[in-house]
This record gives C-alpha cells, structure tokens and sequence, in this order.
C-alpha cells in the first residue's frame, strides 16, 4: 500500500469514528442523566429536535453548495435544502393547528453545538476534502437521525398526526441516507 493512500484509509478511519462517535454521543446521551433520553422526550420536545436536525442539514447544505464546485455535491445539497424546508413547513403548519410551540430540550441543544462545530471544521477545507468530508457527514448524520427518528422517536410520539409525519419524514430521510451513501462510494 502507497503512503497516501494509507493516509487516506486512515484519515477515512478517524473521521467516521468521530462522526459516528459524535452521532452516538447525542443519540445516546453518553454520561447523561436518565432525563437526558431521547425516548423520554415528549411530543413538542421531539418536535423541536426535528425541527432543528433538518434547519441543520439546510445549513450543511447551503455550505456545500457556497464551498463545493461538484455538481454531484450541489444537486444533493438542493435536494436537502427542498426537502428539509418542506418538512418543516409541513411540522410548523401542523404546530399552528395544533396551537402548540415546539419545546428546545438537551438533545436540541446538542445537536446546535455539534453542527457549530462541525460548520466551522468543514468551512476550512476545500475541494475534494471538502467533498468527501460533506458527503462522509450527509451519510452518518441521516444514519443517525434515521435511526433516532424510528427508534426512539416514534415509537413514543402521543399525538397520531404527528407520528404521522414523522413516518412521512423518514420515509424521505431515508432516501437521503441512500443518496449519500451513493455519493460517499462515488467519491471514494
């Protein structure tokens, strides 16, 4: 094997263990409180961590397509930014009706301090890295939301119209994660 190519599987190996580490740190609440359980969120709790997962991925998006000159990465990252924004005019239309606000929460909080962190890292890097990196990060974050969403989310959301959505909501997601994972291979 090449040196650089052993420094790539290498750098590949210590970006997806921080991904999935970082994803599995805020899906599980490692060294949280038992208060601090994704499952044990209400409706509204739940609602809100949606909420900001998909305003989240619009901002990954919008970086994707202000850094990345690859079409691939553009036509995923509008593809993102149109889905997410159309859930989440479906949730906040669905919120009104219901006469409820949405309730910030650990998890929410979480997931705001990670992708600050994560913007500010993926702001620095360019070209191919930067293609990779995107797309590395669109894969772990659907597979983690996904897995969030159906495992722990609605199996405990209350009120059927909006497990209704989420069902709605995974279903796109997961073409997403598929999408990704398409574009991860392609790039690899």
């Amino acid at each position: 094997m090449c040196p650089n190519r052993k420094e790539k599987e290498t750098s590949k190996m210590k970006i997806q263990t921080l991904v999935v580490a970082g994803m599995m740190s805020l899906v599980l609440g490692i060294g949280a409180a038992k208060a601090e359980d994704p499952a044990a969120l209400n409706d509204l709790q739940i609602a809100h961590v949606a909420y900001i997962a998909d305003n989240i991925d619009i901002r990954y998006a919008h970086l994707a397509l202000a850094i990345s000159s690859n079409p691939d990465i553009h036509t995923f990252a509008k593809t993102m930014i149109r889905d997410h924004n159309a859930v989440n005019t479906q949730a906040l239309a669905l919120l009104k009706k219901l006469n409820a606000q949405p309730q910030d929460n650990f998890l929410s909080k979480k997931l705001n301090v990670g992708a600050e962190a994560l913007i500010n890292e993926m702001s620095q890097l360019r070209g191919a890295a930067f293609d990779k990196r995107y797309a590395e990060n669109e894969l772990a974050y659907h597979k983690a939301v996904n897995n969030l969403v159906e495992n722990a989310f609605i199996p405990n959301i209350e009120n059927a119209e909006v497990k209704t959505l989420f069902k709605a909501g995974l279903k796109i997601f997961k073409v997403h994660e598929h999408h990704a994972e398409m574009m991860v291979k392609k790039l690899n």
